[in-house]
């Protein structure tokens, strides 16, 4: 059976006070939830992100004193996105030259 006197009882001013600073509680994580999605989710936001990682993989894939796995997954990731790029590019213009 519970003890009555650890849970406050319903209606009272100290459950009251309970679920109120439960609630302000619970508020303040969603609102930071949600700041920090809006953040994670703003375009320029993943620019930035992915022109510093882009600028790391070039200085990792340049830099000889880099550590050597970082140095072949730099080359190896820029490797494929120039594919990528090449493949896009030769798309573009099969496309336009049918046009």
């Amino acid at each position: 059976m519970s003890d009555s006197s650890a849970t406050p009882k319903l209606g009272t001013s100290e459950r009251m006070k309970a679920l109120e600073a439960e609630l302000e509680l619970t508020r303040g994580e969603l609102a930071a939830t949600v700041d920090e999605l809006a953040d994670r989710l703003n375009p320029k936001t993943q620019a930035e992100r992915a022109v510093a990682e882009g600028k790391r993989l070039v200085a990792d894939a340049t830099d000889p004193s880099a550590a050597p796995e970082a140095r072949k997954r730099a080359r190896v990731v820029l490797g494929v996105a120039g594919a990528v790029a090449v493949l896009l590019v030769t798309g573009v213009v099969r496309r336009i030259a049918r046009h």
